[in-house]
This record gives structure tokens, C-alpha cells and sequence, in this order.
């Protein structure tokens, strides 16, 4: 990884990029703080206000048309993720107001879990490069998953409708998701020209260290080091995998009784289906298969606290 450098602000256009999606209300206060805070910095400021992933994706792509040195991404981890999408292999750096319910890459990035926390670290901080990852042509920071997941999103989604917004919500929709399981997938997972079969309902790609820590499970290392960490769930009845799934929540699940782990830097899943549905960092797509994952270092410049000194 290259060392990180300094950045100066004063000379740069800096365009925001705002998940509308909790509220004109709320997004206007949070646009205000920001345009308050960073627009006296910089040399040049635009917001660019979007509801939809569609749209955020455009708005990424419209700053870096207009281009901007920086683009601050305001939202959750699947607002990060399209903005990195765009942004990787630019020369646009990117930067991140945690704005969602888990935020794992702005936690990651330690830049803080406040807006005014996060702005502090854009007037301060320093650019870094990280890795990411990357499915059949599609980029993901955190997660890539297939299998169960992306049900679970879609109970989640439901949820928030109904109830607004919340980890405990998030939490019964994977619940409710593993009660209402039916048959696993049989796949074929090919790692350095050597073929495995697996019977799971699930296939978990980590990318972000900070929620496998999080979560209590190994391969933090070795994302570290560039890896990705490959959980296969071993449970195949909605019983066996709600009491795994809790286990997980107390922070007590089990590689080997729970889980199986591979660590590779590039891998392909064979779902035995031509499309399946995909879960990357909270958000869904579906791809054609077979599912090729493979690893893209140092793609994404990103602001970081700076360093400290002794």
C-alpha cells in the first residue's frame, strides 16, 4: 500500500454527493452543517442530492464530470459503495460522512461516527489508498454475499418501512429470513484451480475487518493483508441456522460448528443457476454466473485521519 500523503484543501473542488432518502427535512440540516463547515475550505463546492441508488450513481459520475478533486459521500455503506464504484481508479479522492445504520467502512476508516466527527477528519486528514473488491465486474467495499442474504435485505427493507430505521429491526429481519428458509444452494467454489461442493444457504465475501471484528469472526488478519475472508454457513434447516444466527449476535459463533472459512485473494462461485440475486454492502443486483470475485489493490484514494505523531 502506497504511504498516505497530505491533501490541500484550499485548491480543491469538492462536490458532495447526499443520500436523500431519510427526508428532505433531515437532508437539508445535514446539507447546511456540511456546506457550513467544508464550503470556506475548499475552492470549489456542489451538492448533488439523491434518492435512489440509480440516482446516486448518477450524481457520483455527474461530480466527476464536473471535476472534482474530492467527492464526499454522505449515506450508509451502499451509498459508499456506488460512490467508490465510480470514483475507483480515478483521480478523484473520496471522502465519507457516515450517514446509515451499520456505516462499517466509515467505522473502518475510523474517520468518526458523527457528521461533525467525519467533517473534522476531512479538514484534517490525509489521503490513503484501500482495496476493493469486486464481483463479475461489480465493486464492493464491505461484503459480498450470495444465498440468504439477499432475502434478508428484502425482509429488512419491509421492516424499515413499517418501523423506521434500526438495528434491532435489522436483526429481526434476519430472524424472520432464516425462519422462513427453504432449500440451500449447492455450489461449486474453485480456489487456485482446485474444485470444493458445498450444501449452504449461505456464502459471505468479507472485505471490511471492522465488522468481521465486530461480529466476533476470524479472517480480520487476513483481509488485512489483502484476502478475502469466504464464510460458508454449515447449518441447512432454519432451526440449526436461527441458533447459529444468535450465537452470532452474542458474539459466540463457531468456525468449524457454524461456519466454514477460506481465505483467498481470487475465487469463483458456481451456483448451478444462470442469474442469482447478489447482496453488496446492504444493496442488491442480480448478476449471471458463474461468480468470479477477485481483488483490486489500492483502487480507491479515501481521506483518513491523519497519522498521529509522537
Amino acid at each position: 500500500m502506497p504511504p498516505a500523503r497530505p491533501i490541500d484543501l484550499s485548491v480543491s473542488r469538492l462536490s458532495v454527493v447526499l443520500n436523500a432518502a431519510s427526508g428532505r427535512k433531515d437532508a437539508l440540516a445535514k446539507e447546511r452543517i456540511i456546506r457550513e463547515t467544508l464550503e470556506p475550505a475548499v475552492a470549489g463546492f456542489a451538492v448533488h442530492a439523491a434518492r435512489k441508488g440509480s440516482a446516486i450513481l448518477g450524481a457520483a459520475q455527474e461530480a466527476v464530470r464536473e471535476g472534482a478533486d474530492i467527492v464526499v459521500a454522505l449515506g450508509g455503506d451502499g451509498t459508499q459503495s456506488a460512490v467508490a464504484g465510480i470514483l475507483a481508479g480515478s483521480e478523484a479522492v473520496m471522502a465519507v460522512l457516515p450517514g446509515g445504520t451499520f456505516n462499517y467502512f466509515a467505522r473502518g476508516l475510523g474517520v468518526g461516527e458523527t457528521l461533525e466527527a467525519a467533517l473534522d477528519t476531512i479538514l484534517t486528514g490525509q489521503v490513503a489508498t484501500v482495496d476493493l473488491g469486486e464481483v463479475n465486474g461489480r465493486l464492493f467495499l464491505n461484503n459480498a454475499s450470495f444465498g440468504i442474504y439477499p432475502e434478508i435485505l428484502e425482509r429488512r427493507e419491509a421492516i424499515y418501512r413499517r418501523w423506521g430505521r434500526s438495528r434491532l429491526a435489522a436483526y429481526w429481519s434476519v430472524l424472520l429470513a432464516l425462519r422462513d428458509l427453504r432449500d440451500p444452494m449447492h455450489l461449486a467454489l474453485t480456489v487456485a484451480e482446485e474444485t470444493r461442493h458445498f450444501h449452504t444457504p449461505l456464502a459471505f465475501a468479507a472485505r471490511s475487518p471492522y465488522q468481521l471484528e465486530a461480529l466476533g469472526l476470524d479472517g480480520a488478519e487476513a483481509v488485512r493483508d489483502g484476502h478475502f475472508a469466504l464464510f460458508l454457513a454449515k447449518g441447512k434447516r432454519p432451526t440449526e441456522l436461527m441458533l447459529a444466527a444468535i450465537r452470532l449476535a452474542f458474539g459466540s459463533v463457531s468456525h468449524g460448528q457454524d461456519f466454514d472459512l477460506v481465505i483467498a485473494d481470487e475465487l469463483t462461485i458456481d451456483t448451478r443457476h444462470p442469474t442469482r440475486l447478489v447482496a453488496f454492502d446492504g444493496e442488491k443486483a442480480r448478476l449471471t454466473g458463474p461468480f468470479h470475485l477477485r481483488m483490486h489493490r489500492d483502487a480507491l484514494s479515501v481521506i483518513v485521519p491523519a497519522a498521529e505523531t509522537a
